[in-house]
């Protein structure tokens, strides 16, 4: 029965388009009175709504991007030899060159996966994200980045690489100079 009323329900839609449709064609062609003073005052409005979204949300936008978690920016002049690392992504385990970095210094991450597709996410110890980027086969990726203070961060997928996904983390302890 429901299924009936939906049929009927459907066809009196499409008729009542088809009718506003019809009228529009049959009075496209009839005189119309000009319309140019109300078509200009449409497009200032348009103009001003259109500038005004540019202010409000190009204001929103830049002043969400200081949150960023890229430290592309900070200056790294003088503070020494990158500390290299070179993480592999595995079903389902990271492997890392090394464990222990030291905070205050530049540390490039050199990420690839050796059999799936990985989302490398480093976490500082409230679970903040601070770096992340795609672990792929055959390409390896390069995140920069400079820990600010000592601690253990966590290193988790995030990309859903399998059923134990939810098992793939590690850690990498940042120690003080």
């Amino acid at each position: 029965m429901s299924q009936q009323i939906a049929w009927q329900v459907s066809l009196i839609l499409m008729s009542l388009v088809v009718l506003a449709f019809a009228f529009v064609a049959i009075n496209s062609g009839a005189r119309q009175e000009d319309y140019t003073p109300l078509q200009k005052r449409a497009y200032r409005i348009r103009s001003r709504l259109f500038w005004g979204m540019v202010v409000v949300f190009g204001s929103a936008m830049l002043y969400t991007l200081k949150d960023l978690p890229y430290g592309a920016e900070r200056d790294h002049s003088g503070a020494g030899a990158a500390q290299i690392v070179e993480a592999k992504g595995f079903q389902w385990r990271w492997e890392l060159s090394r464990d222990h970095v030291e905070a205050g210094q530049p540390v490039e991450f050199r990420i690839t996966s050796e059999d799936a597709n990985h989302g490398f996410g480093i976490y500082d110890g409230t679970m903040h994200l601070v770096a992340q980027t795609q672990a792929m086969p055959g390409y390896t990726n390069v995140i920069r980045h400079t820990f600010d203070k000592p601690g253990t961060y966590k290193i988790l997928c995030l990309e859903y690489c399998g059923i134990a996904h939810h098992n793939m983390i590690t850690e990498i302890t940042v120690g003080s100079l």
